[in-house]
């Protein structure tokens, strides 16, 4: 994990040491107003990300085999894809964004991950003709909207610096299409839509999903040039502005939009956090955890869903991330990202318990640690109103109407 350049900047403040995005400016000083020009397209945000690289004629249809996605298709320039790697249980052990050039294919995961996902891919290669790289010279910056277009044009307008790194020039000299600048890559996501072979969980919500004007993606450039391509950026249209984590995270939690880092605990499906709209294909080939996913979508319902929680914005404290959720005194789930929202106030993301209603108001805890023991204790909590991401029904618009051998049960029974 290589800390952005972009934390010397003037008003960077950084994150906790322990957080997810510590190695990006949680904020450059105002995160409510960087917050809304992220949404309005006016702003470019470094995110905490790996990057690893896959050379070799057999990389597409090779992570095809091993993930949830059919990435055999990619083509340069097309936006990329989302997949995820599974255990053989289905349980999430990496959410990838993958790009494609002709040449390497780029696979994006959570900053601190992309050492442990080099690793696991080399161990899978057998004899076929790929080669795995880590790619800590490669950064990422992120941009929402017609922002991104933006950025992408910022990347293309900036001449790489002589100091980048050698491996990025020669990674780019063979690719299909011409480099431009200092832009390596550009992947759009797919979140909310429902790609081809994908399903959502929402059967019986009776609104429109959270997200839906969410557009976000990023940019792949040399770290080395990140500085430059944010000052182009800044300097070709009015109002723009730098944005921290804090900004990003607060829309990605209003459109509901899981995240491997915060979202996904050891036993988490992707049912329970309605990933298969992006990063599941239902009929491609076997792959590790397939097994689950067809079981869940055909015969069963995920234990948990996710769901977006307005809090009371009267009182002051958020609460943590692993806050507890509960109904009436009954434990329920938890709190898995939280934020203050620049119009919306206070929300969060939390798991909770598949069958607890969907009109049910919850409360969460908030803690702090006592300074004579250093345990963490509750000290109050906040009223929360949910909005649906997972239906309580916990089942697909690509679930059977019926589970598979009904009919025969029933004869049984007669």
């Amino acid at each position: 994990m290589r800390t952005s350049p972009l934390l010397n900047r003037p008003g960077a403040v950084a994150s906790a040491p322990d957080d997810p995005d510590q190695a990006v400016p949680a904020h450059l000083g105002d995160p409510g107003r960087e917050q809304a020009a992220l949404a309005e397209g006016r702003a470019v945000c470094a995110l905490a990300r790996d990057v690893v690289t896959v050379a070799g004629p057999d990389r597409l249809s090779w992570l095809t085999t091993l993930s949830s996605q059919v990435l055999t298709g990619l083509e340069p320039g097309d936006g990329g894809a989302e997949t995820l790697l599974l255990d053989a249980q289905g349980h999430i052990t990496h959410a990838l964004a993958a790009l494609d050039d002709g040449h390497t294919l780029w696979l994006v995961t959570e900053a601190g991950s992309g050492e442990a996902l080099a690793t696991f891919l080399d161990s899978m290669r057998f004899m076929l003709r790929v080669e795995v790289t880590e790619r800590p010279d490669v950064m990422v910056l992120g941009a929402l909207g017609e922002g991104l277009e933006a950025l992408a044009e910022a990347a293309r307008d900036t001449v790489p610096d002589a100091l980048d790194s050698p491996e990025v020039q020669a990674d780019a000299a063979p690719t299909a299409v011409e480099p431009q600048g200092s832009l390596i890559g550009l992947w759009r996501d797919p979140w909310p839509g429902v790609v081809e072979g994908g399903t959502s969980y929402d059967v019986g919500a009776d609104r429109p999903h959270p997200g839906e004007t969410y557009r976000g993606g990023f940019v792949l450039v040399p770290a080395q040039s990140v500085n430059a391509v944010v000052s182009t950026f800044l300097a070709a249209g009015e109002g723009r502005r730098l944005a921290g984590a804090l900004a990003w995270e607060a829309l990605r939690i209003e459109a509901g939009r899981p995240r491997w880092a915060r979202e996904a605990d050891a036993r988490a499906i992707p049912h329970e956090l309605d990933w298969l709209r992006t990063a599941v294909h239902l009929t491609k080939g076997c792959y590790p955890g397939q097994e689950t996913i067809a079981r869940t979508l055909n015969l069963g319902r995920p234990p948990r869903r996710l769901t977006v929680l307005q809090l009371d914005g009267l009182v002051g404290d958020l609460p943590q991330p692993g806050a507890s959720v509960r109904m009436g005194e009954r434990a329920v789930g938890a709190v898995t990202s939280v934020a203050r929202h620049h119009e919306l106030g206070p929300i969060a993301l939390a798991l909770l318990r598949r069958a607890v209603p969907a009109g049910e108001q919850l409360t969460v805890e908030i803690t702090e640690v006592d300074e004579a023991t250093g345990e963490t204790v509750p000290v109050g909590r906040v009223d929360a109103a949910q909005e649906v991401l997972v239906s309580p029904e916990g089942r697909a618009q690509a679930s059977p109407a019926e589970r598979p051998g009904a009919e025969l049960r029933k004869g049984l029974r007669l």
